[in-house]
Order: C-alpha cells, then sequence, then structure tokens
C-alpha cells in the first residue's frame, strides 16, 4: 500500500466520532424547523441526508460536509411553503448544479474568486457563525459559559474529545432543565418504515414556485460558500485529498437531483460545516460516514421520534458548537499578507458575506480588479 493511500484511509477512531457531530449546530436547527413548521417528513428528511454524508465521506475521504442549502431553508420556513415546492426547489437546484460543473461553466466563474475575495469570504461566513452561536449562547449563559470553559480546555486533549463532553453536558443540562424530557426519552420506540415517492402530489406550479423563491436566491450563496470557498479551504486542509469547482458543482447537483425523490431537502458542501468537522477532531471522512450512518439508522428505526431526540441537545450548546466552528473557519485568514489592499478587499468581501454571499462575491471581484489595474487606491 502506497503512503498516498495510507494517508487517505478513512479512519473512524474517537477524534472521528468526536469530530462528526461538529457540525450538528447547523444541521439539528434546520432539521428541526422543516420538521416542525413546513411539515416535512423526518424518515425522508434524515435518510437523505445520512446517505449524502456516507457518499460524501466515501467518496472525498475528508470532512467535505453536507448541510442545508440555508436560503432555501429561511425562505422555506418564513413563508409557510409547500414540501412540494421544496422538493421542486430541489430538483431545478441540482439541475443548475450538474450542468454548472458538467458544462464547465463553474470554471471560469470560479477563476474570478482571487485569495482576497475567497479568504472575505470565508471570514464573513465564519463571523457569521460565530454571532449566531453566541445569539443561542445567551439563551442560557451559564451553561453556555460552563460549556464554552469545558471546550477550550480539552480542545487539543486527543485522550478526551472536546466534543463527547460537550455531549455530556447538553444531555445532562437538558433533563435538569426540562425534568418533563426523562418520561419523554422513554417514549422512543423502534419503528421500521421505509422512504415513500414524493414527488407524486407535486404540480408544475410547485416547480415554478420552488425555482423562483428558493433556487434562484440561493445560487449566489452556493456558489461562494459551497463551491469557491468549500473548495478552497479542503484544499488548503488536505493537500492530499484535493478537490475542484467542478466536482463540487457536479456532487451538488447529483445529491439534490436524488434527495426530493425520496423525501429529502436541498442540501450542500458548506465550508462552515468542515471547520467544525475538523475543529472537533475529523481528519477523514470516517466522521461524515459516522454521522450519516446514525442518520440512516435514526430515520429508518426512530422517525417517529426524531423530536425526541433533538431535545437532548440545548440551544446553547448547539451555539457553542457554532462559534467554534465560526472561529475555525475565520482563522484561515491568517495568510492573507501584509499587502494593504488584499487586507482591504478581503474585510469589505466579509462584510458582505454576513449580509449577503452573492453580493460579497460580485463587489469582491470588482473592487479587487479595480485595485489591481490601478482603477481605484485605497
Amino acid at each position: 500500500m502506497s503512503a498516498t493511500t495510507t494517508k487517505t484511509k478513512n479512519l473512524y477512531n474517537k477524534m472521528e466520532w468526536a469530530g462528526a457531530f461538529g457540525d450538528v449546530g447547523t444541521l439539528i436547527p434546520f432539521v428541526v424547523a422543516y420538521i416542525t413548521i413546513v411539515k416535512v417528513e423526518p424518515l425522508g428528511l434524515l435518510l437523505m441526508f445520512g446517505i449524502a454524508l456516507m457518499a460524501s465521506g466515501f467518496y472525498y475521504r475528508t470532512p467535505l460536509p453536507i448541510q442545508p442549502m440555508k436560503a432555501i431553508g429561511a425562505a422555506a420556513v418564513a413563508g409557510g411553503i409547500s414540501p412540494a415546492a421544496l422538493f421542486g426547489s430541489g430538483l431545478t437546484t441540482g439541475l443548475f448544479w450538474l450542468l454548472a460543473g458538467v458544462t464547465g461553466a463553474i470554471r471560469p466563474i470560479s477563476k474570478l474568486a482571487t485569495k482576497p475575495v475567497v479568504r472575505g469570504i470565508m471570514l464573513g461566513l465564519g463571523l457569521s457563525f460565530m454571532v449566531d452561536g453566541i445569539n443561542r449562547m445567551r439563551t442560557t449563559p451559564i451553561l453556555a459559559g460552563i460549556a464554552l470553559v469545558v471546550t477550550y480546555l480539552l480542545l487539543t486533549n486527543p485522550r478526551i474529545p472536546a466534543m463527547f463532553m460537550l455531549l455530556i453536558i447538553g444531555v445532562v443540562s437538558a433533563v435538569i432543565m426540562d425534568p418533563q424530557l426523562m418520561p419523554e426519552l422513554a417514549k422512543i420506540h423502534i419503528g421500521f418504515k421505509l422512504p415513500v415517492f414524493s414527488l407524486s402530489a407535486m404540480t408544475w406550479n410547485d416547480l415554478v414556485v420552488g425555482t423562483l423563491l428558493f433556487t434562484l436566491p440561493q445560487i449566489p450563496l452556493t456558489l461562494g460558500n459551497a463551491v469557491i470557498a468549500i473548495t478552497a479551504e479542503n484544499n488548503e486542509l488536505f493537500p492530499d485529498r484535493k478537490v475542484t469547482e467542478k466536482k463540487i458543482a457536479i456532487s451538488q447537483g447529483i445529491m439534490n437531483l436524488v434527495a426530493p425523490i425520496f423525501g429529502g431537502v436541498p442540501m450542500c458542501h458548506g465550508a462552515g460545516g468542515m471547520a467544525g468537522h475538523v475543529r472537533f477532531g475529523a481528519k477523514t471522512g470516517g466522521a461524515l460516514v459516522i454521522l450519516g450512518s446514525l442518520l440512516v439508522l435514526i430515520a429508518l428505526f426512530f422517525s417517529d421520534s426524531v423530536a425526541i431526540f433533538f431535545k437532548i441537545f440545548p440551544n446553547a450548546i448547539l451555539g457553542v458548537i457554532l462559534f467554534f466552528a465560526g472561529s475555525e473557519l475565520a482563522i484561515v485568514v491568517r495568510d492573507i499578507g501584509d499587502k494593504k489592499s488584499d487586507f482591504y478587499v478581503m474585510l469589505i468581501v466579509a462584510a458582505f458575506a454576513m449580509w449577503n454571499m452573492g453580493a460579497a462575491f460580485l463587489v469582491g471581484v470588482i473592487l479587487d480588479d479595480s485595485l489591481r489595474r490601478g482603477w481605484l487606491k485605497i
């Protein structure tokens, strides 16, 4: 076996198990919202997430994550849209990214993303995660403070992974804060189910609504976060397992064409997710395989008890996980160098990225090019 093969082999040790939970701060809130507000069936939603995670882990052999598409998720939760329209948006999202990758259209766009632009997107996304984490921690500040201190103390401890202690603190605190939780946990039961075909109820109107309200607004965010930023992040962290923007686009296309058929929601390879997995110990795709396997198990055997399962993750604990994931992503920008114009572009892009990823990319490309050509001076 060659050295390269050995390096890229998936691991399933305790650090990979700990890193597997490094992205639940993003996953759980969206899953709960989809189930409780949009009324998406837990079985199909979790099953497709699980399968996508396992496929990503086996194929890429890095913690290249699977996340809910955030603009679509936020719009679905806020707009009271039907699951059928959501599935429609998944199909057109998948078609768009598959064509962008297969035709090579993604290449000229990705070449516009210079280092200051990419670092600005990563900084903005990291800061957004940290702010979201702090807002969640404010719900139970004492619990969050304890969790923060414990995490910092164990963050580099190979014998006691910080994530394990976070999960223990989360479960214990959830039971203490909600005495009714124990009787609810006792209601968890095994009930095997298989997914059903979810497109039979879709109409052309659902497809049009899903495309106009969900797919189109999501494209710029996915381009910045889940194509350009994740490619740069993966290739910096794992230079022996590099990916390309084309490969990522095709990957997102395939999973979003398949997922809606069985009740899955639109998904992407978000850069913040990789930061979370890595921050808590993941170094290979084994972490994704572990998390994916757990989600598939829950989907097939415990889909009726999903809401109870997720109650063991207090909001403050999810906030701590998001905070550390964001800091891990943001710290990547330390290599920006000491050139004033590069640093300036990065800051401007980061500020816009905290509002709109598409606007950040556009502003960054124009500003960086103008400074390089001497049209603008700072």
